[in-house]
């Protein structure tokens, strides 16, 4: 697997798996506030997230279930994916699936140490990400950690029966001068 096992001050990043197979996820994925500006969601059952683990574990990529560290309990996942190494730049993705722990930092905390890897060892250039423009506390949280909008797309999404705007954003390694 390429992801690896990170720790943050509470958080223990493990790489995702079908060891991540639960109902709680499979919950997740079929609750509305979980998946509301997300590409997928509602209608999952356990066999389906089976499946899908089975192909992200065949697929060898940098995706990550964000456990609580004193208890071990999975709260949502973080990714980077694709990676491009030739133009030196990744796509970040996040789900906070536990309702119960949503604005407690953790998305930040694992964010930051995921931006960290990407930017210190992988020696990425550009991390980039796409956010629906009414999702406000995700799109808070990216400005927060130092994203900048690269752009719009008008009306390219169709969540929560209407389009909505998409937004572009992108953070540049700090230590590369090449941006």
């Amino acid at each position: 697997m390429k992801a690896q096992i990170f720790e943050t001050q509470r958080l223990i990043l493990k790489p995702l798996s079908r060891k991540h197979l639960t109902q709680d996820y499979v919950d997740w994925l079929n609750d509305i506030d979980v998946y509301r500006y997300l590409e997928t969601g509602g209608n999952y059952t356990l066999d389906m997230l089976k499946d899908y683990l089975t192909d992200v574990e065949k697929k060898d990529i940098y995706f990550w279930g964000m456990h609580l560290k004193e208890s071990n309990i999975h709260i949502g996942n973080i990714k980077i994916d694709p990676v491009n190494l030739r133009h030196g730049f990744a796509e970040y993705g996040i789900m906070m699936g536990e309702k119960s722990e949503w604005g407690k930092g953790y998305a930040k905390e694992a964010t930051l140490r995921i931006l960290d890897y990407c930017f210190n060892e992988l020696n990425l250039r550009k991390i980039t990400l796409g956010v629906v423009i009414d999702n406000t506390s995700a799109f808070n949280l990216y400005k927060s950690i130092g994203f900048e909008i690269e752009g719009i797309y008008k009306k390219h999404g169709f969540y929560q029966g209407k389009y909505c705007d998409v937004v572009r954003m992108a953070l540049f390694n700090p230590n590369n001068n090449d941006k």
